[in-house]
């Protein structure tokens, strides 16, 4: 049996990724909003393409320039973030337009790239929803891992006056601030606490058993409790 070698060029990436086209996915996807120039690709498929090329920055900026769904998650995966430039950096912020690639863009490239802290707060104040909802997840992972210098009061009183009419993409983020902010700083936890209620966004919620809801209060004191 013949061992196939991992794509090499973005004809062949995009080839590897049609092979593994399935409709359900596609239509799942069209459900999450993704676009429809798709092949609907399983994560795990994805990932395992990934594997196979490794690291390969021109390759990855192909793909994401494609415009395709699948290729721009699979770009996140082999593209290097340093050797992205600011600019280059913020434009792909603003390609994005869903979810599932928010999510993987910010986990594997922006939230990688070495002078992330130098976009963060003006990203959380763009117009753009995607890359404001960047901006704020960044803030989110600084409150968590590397709170000093914050003002965690300021970020509240932003949070209390801005979070009820931020576009979806971004009040989903905005939202993380809120419980992060309550589950680990006790000093500050009755005021989000506070807030979660007065906005109540979220509080309706749909979640699997299991999961924790993401309405502010609940979750707080859900990671909270875990804690004790």
């Amino acid at each position: 049996m013949t061992e196939t070698l991992p794509p090499q060029t973005l004809e062949e990436a995009l080839q590897a990724l049609e092979r593994c086209g399935n409709e359900k996915v596609r239509e799942m996807n069209r459900r999450n909003g993704a676009p429809d120039n798709q092949f609907g690709v399983k994560m795990g498929d994805i990932r395992a393409i990934a594997k196979g090329i490794k690291s390969n920055h021109s390759l990855g900026l192909a793909l994401w320039a494609s415009g395709n769904a699948d290729a721009m998650l699979l770009a996140t995966l082999i593209i290097k973030p340093k050797q992205l430039t600011v600019e280059e950096l913020e434009r792909m912020a603003r390609d994005v337009s869903y979810p599932q690639l928010a999510d993987w863009f910010t986990s594997y490239v922006i939230k990688q790239y070495p002078a992330k802290e130098s976009v963060r707060e003006r990203w959380m104040a763009s117009p753009h929803p995607w890359v404001a909802r960047a901006g704020w997840s960044l803030t989110a992972e600084r409150i968590v891992k590397n709170p000093q210098g914050l003002d965690l009061g300021g970020l509240l009183n932003r949070l209390e006056r801005e979070m009820a009419d931020a576009p979806a993409p971004t009040q989903w983020t905005m939202n993380f601030c809120l419980a992060e902010i309550g589950i680990h700083f006790a000093e500050h936890r009755e005021r989000a606490i506070a807030i979660g209620e007065k906005l109540g966004l979220y509080r309706d919620y749909p979640v699997s058993k299991g999961c924790t809801s993401p309405y502010a209060p609940i979750w707080i004191e859900t990671m909270v409790a875990r804690q004790s």
